[in-house]
């Protein structure tokens, strides 16, 4: 459980690592499996190849040793008769003779198991031996006899070496005469097959376990690497991050001191004139009420009164421009007509807004995002455009809902299709981003001036129809 919590509690980089680390362990592993697997395989039937080449090779050296023998007592063996005794001596006489390196002799033996010619274990002559098997109990000298009575063939025993007592596999080839009821024979002991085998084994166990250790080396690597790629994205993204942070504060203290100064330069050329001119026509007719002109402090007073009205008028247009009450109460479609009818009086500009009603089913922060995207695209219209005729198209659809606000100005001066630098056009962009939606600027200078830009919101934030019914909410278009 604690080893859980700490794998949970891992940085984001460590997490990514992980991740990128986990699949690439996983497969080099399953390389390595695969690899070492089709390595023993291969090597395995090599050395079998070579055990075989090196066994066919002892078997011929075997049969050429008893074709020569053989032929040694031909002239013997083909002139005399079964039961010729002293033909038999002789022969038994030539192949006890007939020894070679440290360990090669000839037998023979009869039909009936008993043991005639055994130059190096001289025990064995003289003595029946049907039965006799190794110490694995494989059957010796039954098999020289039915391969002897076959004609000829090769078998494979454990049998004790003269020259050391220890036992060690051989290879026998038997021939059989059968006039004389005989099977004759030699073997090769080919313990050094085996060594060479098993050596061939362990040099393909030893380039296995290399080959792993030389993968698990390069995983190894390879994972640090990844864990250091890691950190030092991290880092990086970090520094970054740390950057866009100062900025992103920094143009937000900007955007509070434009604001700032845009409100105190309304209260101060607005309101703080208007309240000033109401002063002064109070103050005029306050001195002629107490000169006893009651006829003469009527227009004072009157213009005061409309002071105050256009006064009152004022702090509504920059109280709605600061936070509009119609769109928590109405909605975005009456808020957006509202705000257009106010830019279509303020500035003179033929404005239309138009919208297909699909009920109010935006979140609140979407509802937020266009209206001020919308607030922002009219003023950069009235400063900057030229323009002479602007249109807002507010709709919803079945991937979301899109808004699109288009004028007949001089357009912009970057790339069609290309976010400004401004921090009007960064302002949108940024809104609509952390809301999972797409701004598309479409610009064009000359005859065919004018610019459209199109906001589009996700299916995710339309609210679900039982959300629509909470309270101090109404339906709007």
């Amino acid at each position: 459980m604690g080893g859980f919590r700490n794998l949970l509690s891992l940085t984001y980089a460590q997490k990514l690592s992980l991740v990128a680390a986990i699949p690439l362990i996983a497969a080099v592993a399953a390389i390595a499996l695969v690899v070492a697997y089709q390595a023993r395989a291969t090597a395995e039937r090599e050395i079998q190849a070579l055990e075989r080449s090196l066994i066919a090779a002892k078997e011929d050296e075997l049969r050429n040793y008893v074709t020569q023998a053989r032929n040694g007592f031909a002239y013997i063996y083909g002139r005399a008769a079964p039961d010729d005794d002293g033909a038999k001596n002789l022969v038994t006489q030539i192949l006890s003779a007939m020894i070679y390196g440290k360990d090669g002799f000839f037998f023979v033996y009869d039909y009936d198991g008993n043991n005639l010619v055994s130059p190096r274990q001289t025990e064995f002559i003289n003595r029946n031996w049907v039965g006799l098997t190794d110490s694995d109990g494989t059957p010796v000298v039954n098999e020289f006899i039915r391969l002897a009575r076959q004609g000829a063939g090769w078998h494979s025993f454990m049998w004790e070496k003269p020259s050391t007592g220890e036992e060690a596999q051989m290879i026998a080839y038997v021939v059989g005469l059968q006039d004389w009821r005989w099977a004759v024979g030699t073997g090769v002991f080919i313990d050094d097959i085996v060594a060479t085998v098993a050596n061939a084994r362990a040099e393909v166990e030893a380039r296995v376990q290399r080959t792993f250790l030389y993968i698990g080396g390069i995983v190894l690597a390879a994972v640090l690497i990844v864990f250091a790629s890691g950190m030092l994205l991290n880092i990086r993204e970090r520094r970054l991050a740390d950057a866009k942070l100062k900025e992103l504060t920094q143009r937000v203290f900007d955007a509070q001191e434009e604001e700032r100064g845009r409100v105190a330069r309304e209260l101060h050329d607005g309101i703080s004139q208007i309240l000033v001119g109401v002063r002064y026509a109070l103050d005029n007719a306050r001195r002629r009420l107490s000169r006893g002109d009651d006829a003469g402090a009527q227009a004072p007073l009157e213009k005061g009164i409309d002071n105050l009205g256009s006064a009152i008028t004022e702090v509504r247009r920059i109280s709605r421009d600061l936070r509009p009450g119609v769109l928590d109460d109405l909605g975005l479609g009456p808020a957006l007509k509202a705000l257009t009818d106010d830019f279509r009086e303020r500035t003179g500009i033929e404005t239309e807004f138009s919208t297909v009603v699909f009920r109010n089913r935006l979140d609140q922060d979407s509802k937020i995002a266009l209206y001020r995207i919308a607030q922002e695209a009219l003023t950069n219209i009235e400063r900057h455009s030229g323009a002479t005729r602007v249109t807002i198209d507010l709709r919803g659809h079945k991937k979301g809902a899109t808004m699109r606000i288009t004028d007949n100005g001089q357009g912009l001066r970057s790339e069609p299709g290309q976010v400004s630098t401004g921090i009007g056009l960064r302002n949108m962009q940024e809104r609509i981003e952390q809301l999972d939606g797409s701004l598309r600027i479409l610009s064009s200078r000359g005859t065919r001036s004018g610019t459209a830009i199109e906001v589009s919101l996700p299916l995710s934030r339309m609210l679900a129809p039982q959300e629509d019914a909470t309270p101090n909410r109404k339906a709007g278009a």
